[in-house]
């Protein structure tokens, strides 16, 4: 009865220690453990209509502007700023990138010179290039003007590969491509309950996706924003498989050890 009941615990350890497939894959929709055969091939199974997300510049954003133009450039007051900012050199690291572009303050304005102060807050970076290349034309002949923004980042806690604050200069990012940059989840992510924090205004908005599921693909917030930071949790099996596991192990090696010293005296 007792060696049952060993038994019986052991079984029950093993399943709530392993991780299944429905836990582990991305994005299903009921194609876990089905034949690759069943899946027609070269033909679209489903088609998602993924949000126009575009970002809108907000304060403490940092931008990069650079204005191109056919006069002559000693007369061009925007490209003698840019010189003495970089002080000529054309290849800068990413930390002094960041120090020589416009900072937008808090009224959501970046000041030039002779220009003086242009409001970009809520426009996103293609329409703060058109309105400022706008602006630019009363000052230069046939003015070309390129915003980036330098400083869009997102963090990533938890279950992921490696974590950290994650820069990214392409401000059009999703969830999957964040994990992706981190390395991925770890084995005992818990995919289904990652957790979004997400800065709006003086509020820090809290949501839950489930990345197993498909229909993620429909998501509002399959996007990230700008200062999101993406926590993911663990798995339940996460202490079976990393502490419970080993110490088991151990504790039946030892007892196996004695056991059989024992045998040796008592013979």
């Amino acid at each position: 009865m007792k060696k049952l009941s060993i038994y019986i615990f052991l079984a029950i350890l093993l399943v709530n220690s392993c991780v299944v497939n429905k836990k582990y894959q991305y994005l299903q929709n009921d194609d876990v453990n089905v034949k690759s055969d069943v899946f027609p091939k070269d033909s679209v199974l489903r088609v998602y209509n993924l949000d126009n997300f575009e970002y809108r510049l907000q304060p403490e954003d940092i931008i990069s502007v650079q204005f191109f133009s056919l006069s002559p450039e000693e007369f061009n007051f925007f490209v003698l700023k840019q010189n003495q900012t970089s002080g000529g050199n054309k290849f800068q690291n990413p930390t002094s990138t960041l120090i020589n572009g416009y900072l937008i303050d808090e009224e959501g304005a970046v000041e030039f010179p002779v220009v003086g102060t242009i409001i970009i807050k809520g426009l996103t970076v293609y329409e703060a290039q058109n309105h400022i290349q706008g602006i630019a034309k009363k000052y230069l002949e046939s003015p070309i003007v390129e915003v980036r923004l330098l400083n869009f980042r997102f963090t990533l806690l938890g279950e992921v590969n490696r974590e950290g604050v994650y820069n990214n200069l392409n401000n059009r990012i999703n969830v999957l491509d964040a994990i992706g940059l981190s390395g991925g989840f770890t084995d005992y992510a818990d995919k289904s309950n990652v957790k979004i924090i997400r800065q709006n205004g003086n509020k820090a908005e809290v949501y839950y996706l489930n990345l197993l599921d498909e229909n993620f693909l429909d998501s509002p917030k399959f996007y990230v924003n700008q200062l999101d930071v993406i926590v993911v949790p663990p798995l339940k099996q996460r202490p079976y498989q990393i502490y419970f596991g080993k110490n088991l192990a151990l504790a039946i090696s030892s007892v196996s050890l004695l056991l059989l010293v024992l045998n040796l005296y008592v013979r």
